[in-house]
This record gives C-alpha cells, structure tokens and sequence, in this order.
C-alpha cells in the first residue's frame, strides 16, 4: 500500500483528503504545518507528498526545496489556493512534480496522484536484465537505476527533470518544441504551461554544467525549442 502525506493546515481539507486516499486504496498520514511535515517525512518515509504552500512553520516552497537540496527526491504534488502562473512556476523551480490549484475535485487529485506515483515507479523500477546507460561525452544516465553522472560527480534529479533529460538523451539530435516535450513528458491530458518546460530545462542545465557552458548536453535552437547534442 502506497504512503501518501498530506501537509496542510486547514483541517477540513486535510480531513477530506485523507478519507479519500483511505477510500482508494492508500494509506494517508497527515502534518498540519511545516515543521511537522519535515519531520513526518523523515521518519515516515512517504511514497508521495501532497504539499500545501500557505503553512504555519514553513511554507511549501522551503519544505520543497530544502528536500530536494538534501537529495530527496520523494514525488511533491503542490497544492494552492493561488492561481497566478507565477505561484506555479515557483513551485516547480523548487522541485514540485505537479500542482493541483484549490478549489479542486477529487477526481482531479486521485488521477494526478495515481499519475506522478505511475511514472515515478517506471523510473526507478530496475531491470533484471544488463542496466541500459545512455552516454553524451562525459554525461552517463542510467535508465534503469534513475542514476545520472557527469564524469565522476553524481547528479540529483528530481523525477520529471530526470524524464525530461531522458527523452531529450534517447532522441539526441532532434528538436522538439515545448508543447512536444510537454505532450511526452508531462503527458497529453497535462494543462500547465510551456514555461514550464523551460524550468525544468534550466535546472537541468544548472545541474549538469560544468560551469563554463550551461549548453554542454542540451542546446536551445531559437525559434523551436531544444535537443540534447
């Protein structure tokens, strides 16, 4: 059974959000605030995160980005009462996989949960068979293992920035658009913006550069989009 924290601190919200994971099969734990909620994921070790971003403590984008920068790469769902783009954008910069803006359906929540936790298990699940590595020069990414290398120096990615490079990797030399990339990656049925992309796009390049060329792996071709070299 999948482990699923809620961190939210309206107790109507959290309440009806946990009867529904019970009701669908997963096993819901709940934080109210910030503090707790880091806490909570230590110790409990969810298979997912639904994060709210107005918490007492701290708020989701620092829990978010203080995961990420210790290497914890557990999927995040965003949750917020906000619906400026800005709002979301700054919850995928600090990591989020996705973001549900409130009011939302359950509907809508059940399917992005069951979506994330998909994808996420098809990217770390290994292979009995030989591990398959794509190599650019002196970048390695492991498939199977969700392990990316840039020479010696192992590179945390979160679970979409990992998809992104690598569906650029194993189409290496053709350009995509970003509707393109968001249609493969992201998915068909996916309603965020293409910017979003170009987020995920830069932490990558952050991430892999060796600090003298940010276009080392993946190049952008004006007017179209992008390619791994």
């Amino acid at each position: 059974m999948k482990k699923i924290l809620i961190i939210e601190d309206e107790p109507n919200i959290r309440e009806l959000i946990l009867y529904n994971l019970k009701t669908n099969g997963y096993d819901g734990i709940a934080a109210e605030d910030g503090i707790m909620g880091i806490t909570m994921v230590h110790r409990e070790k969810p298979d997912l995160i639904l994060l709210d971003i107005m918490l007492p403590g701290k708020n989701g984008y620092e829990i978010c980005r203080e995961l990420r920068d210790e290497g914890n790469n557990t999927p995040v769902i965003m949750i917020t009462a906000k619906t400026e783009e800005l709002d979301k954008v700054m919850g995928l910069e600090y990591g989020a996989d996705d973001y549900i803006s409130k009011p939302f359906g359950i509907r809508e929540m059940m399917a992005r949960i069951k979506a994330v936790l998909r994808r996420y298990e098809i990217t770390t699940e290994l292979s009995s068979a030989e591990d398959t590595v794509i190599i650019i020069d002196d970048l390695k990414i492991n498939v199977e293992r969700h392990e990316v290398k840039v020479g010696d120096r192992s590179v945390e990615l979160t679970l979409k920035e990992f998809e992104l490079l690598k569906y650029l990797a194993e189409n290496r030399g053709r350009v995509f658009t970003r509707d393109q990339l968001l249609n493969s990656v992201w998915g068909i049925d996916y309603a965020g913006e293409t910017r979003t992309v170009d987020v995920h796009i830069r932490h990558l390049r952050q991430k892999l550069s060796d600090g003298k060329n940010d276009e080392q792996y993946i190049e952008t071709i004006r007017g179209k989009g992008y390619k791994a070299r």
